[in-house]
């Protein structure tokens, strides 16, 4: 048996320890644990002789292991030959699409996020937005698979979408172009001296080098170091494990970064920084929101704890466990929740996510205060945090914030069409400005 270890907006790691545990588990089944076999053995039997329809008995095997798994957490799950052939177009290569991550939540396909300079980002739908049709047929009641593969498709060919939004009144159309969807997992630009840096997944392998090339970019163009950075980890629904923990010790001279926890009290393994901060210690702010999630959430986590950098926008997802991905044959693997991974304060994400230092709405999204965003804690059988997170944090998005009254047309009118980041940029700036002067008065000093 093999396993493969992958983080992805859900943790994977630690396979190793749970594929040397599974003969002894099987040894240790009890007596009632044999009649409950026997008990779902005669369902199996007497479904195949007596369902309806002749039903093929790899379907239902099927059927009873996804229900087996869905009792147990949102993360774990069953991957056939076709999951993971998704999994691999996911991770490695490119697809016919929109962009689209997608859930499906009572009969319902609802978006998780929709990934940048896709058509589905380009259209303006939204994290919590529902597609009830696709070119005007219903997809109400059928399979996340068939909505997904309709949803794909050959690239400039077109579709509609029907979606309804909360907050709005009716149902809209959005007709959109499929493209070919290609994972760039990180894009940089400089705003007013500060160098941006847009980590848009970490499924990538090299992340962490797009990164490392992202800062020699922003400073080869300024011609030196920026005032300071931001790390835009929005709609970042994770990915590698190895890849958050090599993206943190970017910016990290020592100190922990991230642990994992397992079932038993000594399972725990620590991942630490090495010396050498590429920023060079300069202000840096960590831009976070509804949609980061998993290893987004530990390079926050750990940026923050270390007091590396200000995290600032919205709580995060809040996805804090861990899962390890168990080849069973040539075509199937078991994607089962192992551990809950913890910032370096001992604090574990799950469900309350990672609250930021400096809460900022975002006012350029017209619907923001009526947009319900979808975290952890609203799925079902979610891993309840061992600290009991306080309801209160999981209600209050700081969305009514009286420090925030400017709408939406206000900004635009002040050429902002992005405030959170707005905001970071102009924090850099004001973070900036001691060591600035102190620059400037020795640079001076020097020419004397």
């Amino acid at each position: 048996m093999k396993t493969k270890t992958l983080l992805r907006s859900v943790g994977l790691f630690g396979a190793g320890a749970l594929a040397a545990t599974l003969t002894p588990a099987l040894s240790a089944v009890d007596v009632g644990t044999y009649k409950e076999l026997d008990q779902f053995m005669s369902v199996f039997e007497r479904v195949r002789a007596d369902y309806v329809d002749k039903v093929d008995d790899r379907t239902l095997m099927k059927g009873a292991i996804d229900g087996m798994l869905a009792s147990l957490d949102p993360h774990s799950s069953y991957l056939d030959a076709r999951d993971r052939q998704n999994m691999r177009t996911q991770t490695q290569g490119s697809y016919g699409g929109l962009g689209l991550s997608v859930t499906m939540e009572d009969g319902a396909v609802k978006i998780m996020t929709a990934q940048e300079d896709t058509p589905a980002q380009k259209a303006g739908l939204k994290t919590g937005d529902y597609i009830t049709h696709l070119d005007g047929k219903l997809l109400y009641g059928g399979t996340l698979d068939e909505a997904v593969d309709q949803m794909r498709g050959t690239p400039g060919s077109k579709i509609m979408l029907t979606v309804v939004r909360p907050g709005r009144d009716k149902p809209f159309d959005v007709s959109l172009i499929r493209e070919t969807i290609q994972l760039k997992p990180v894009k940089w630009e400089v705003k007013d001296q500060v160098g941006i840096i847009n980590i848009n997944t970490f499924v990538n392998s090299n992340t962490g080098d797009a990164v490392r090339s992202a800062i020699a970019g922003i400073q080869k163009s300024l011609g030196h170091d920026p005032l300071g950075y931001v790390i835009d980890l929005r709609s970042n629904p994770g990915g590698l494990l190895d890849q958050a923990i090599e993206v943190s010790d970017i910016f990290l001279e020592r100190g922990e970064i991230v642990s994992q926890r397992g079932r038993e009290k000594k399972d725990i393994e620590r991942r630490f920084a090495t010396p050498g901060d590429m920023a060079h210690g300069l202000p840096m702010v960590v831009l976070v929101d509804a949609g980061s999630a998993s290893a987004a959430e530990i390079v926050a986590g750990a940026l923050q704890d270390q007091r590396r950098a200000l995290v600032m926008g919205e709580r995060s997802f809040g996805k804090g466990s861990v899962q390890t991905v168990i080849e069973l044959s040539e075509e199937t693997a078991l994607k089962l929740t192992t551990a809950r991974y913890f910032t370096p304060s001992g604090r574990s994400v799950q469900e309350g996510g990672i609250s930021p230092d400096i809460l900022v709405p975002q006012l350029s999204d017209v619907d923001y205060k009526s947009r319900p965003r979808l975290r952890e804690a609203d799925l079902r059988r979610h891993l309840i945090n061992e600290a009991k997170i306080d309801d209160k944090v999981l209600e209050d998005d700081g969305q009514s914030d009286p420090r925030f009254i400017l709408t939406s047309e206000a900004l635009k009118k002040q050429g902002i069409d992005d405030f959170q980041l707005d905001y970071a940029v102009k924090t850099i700036s004001r973070m900036a400005q001691p060591a600035l002067r102190t620059a400037l008065a020795g640079a001076k000093n020097g020419a004397r």
